[in-house]
């Protein structure tokens, strides 16, 4: 059994608390909602008040934060984490932030004697209440090889991605690529239906050609050929529109740090960027779909 202190208890860090805690592990768990931090304790972790409350006597302290701002605040802020945790405690941030804002925190971390590994995930809200999310994760070997059991129980990928900040490249470059897919996903079935050919034919006909991807294959924006997909909910989230958005927005910036040449990123940003200012910023990502048939 390993002492978990559990901080961000919001969609998705509510989820993985609970798999940890449901797993046996003695898990204290802080966040600013006090529903959240109630709502963990009828999932057998204990609530905590405070962050140093939560800390204390932990071996690992795992996060789940909205921003960079957010994860320095309260890893190294005045009373955050650093200022509590006892030498030797594991970080482990699961927050989806910048890369630079990223290494800046393993860095801060090192110098106050802790080992830290950014571990973003990806998966959703439902891979997360089932521990099923796939976690990439950047930082030192020793780190990752110690936070490795504890991911392995939230999760059923574990990659490590190398030196500090490599999680959050790999899941930058992967959401771009999905908001992507997702956009060429939507325009193929809305051509194929104007054409003439109904989304489940088509369906049936791309996803064992060139075409196949997922999601095509796992997340179709066309209602009626998978089920489980916010299609078939109305779009209901899911991945919102505004968490696209924000990850877009992160490869857009690092890749100006870079001078990386990113141009269907970039539309795929604006797209996203548009849907977000109309209001729709709750929608599924994969409501794109709704736009080009002028439902929105």
């Amino acid at each position: 059994m390993t002492k978990v202190a559990f901080i961000g208890l919001g969609n998705m860090g509510s989820g993985m608390c609970a798999t940890l805690a449901k797993a046996g592990h003695e898990v204290k768990a802080f966040d600013l909602s006090t529903e959240a931090v109630r709502k963990a304790e009828e999932f057998g972790a204990i609530g905590a008040g405070s962050i140093a409350d939560a800390v204390e006597g932990a071996d690992v302290v795992v996060s789940m934060l909205p921003a960079g701002k957010h994860v320095h605040q309260v890893y190294f802020g005045e009373d955050g984490v650093a200022a509590h945790a006892g030498k030797g405690t594991l970080f482990i941030d699961c927050s989806t932030i910048a890369v630079e804002e990223t290494r800046s925190a393993a860095q801060k971390a090192k110098e106050a004697g802790f080992l830290m590994v950014d571990a973003p995930v990806s998966g959703g809200t439902a891979a997360a209440d089932a521990g099923t999310l796939t976690f990439m994760t950047g930082g030192p070997k020793e780190a990752f090889d110690r936070a490795k059991p504890l991911l392995d129980v939230m999760g059923k990928n574990v990659f490590h991605a190398g030196d500090a900040g490599n999680g959050q490249v790999a899941k930058i470059a992967n959401n771009m690529l999905l908001g992507i897919s997702m956009i060429g996903t939507c325009e193929a079935f809305n051509l194929a239906e104007r054409l003439g050919l109904d989304a489940q034919t088509f369906f049936d006909i791309s996803s064992t050609a060139s075409g196949q991807c997922w999601s095509m294959t796992s997340y179709c924006p066309a209602p009626g050929p998978v089920p489980a997909a916010p299609s078939n909910r109305d779009y209901k989230p899911g991945f919102a529109v505004a968490m696209m958005l924000k990850d877009l927005r992160l490869a857009m910036g690092a890749g100006d740090d870079v001078r990386a040449d990113i141009p269907l990123g970039n539309h795929a940003q604006q797209i996203y960027s548009r849907l977000d200012q109309d209001g729709y910023a709750d929608l599924d990502f994969s409501g794109v779909m709704k736009r080009l048939r002028g439902e929105i």
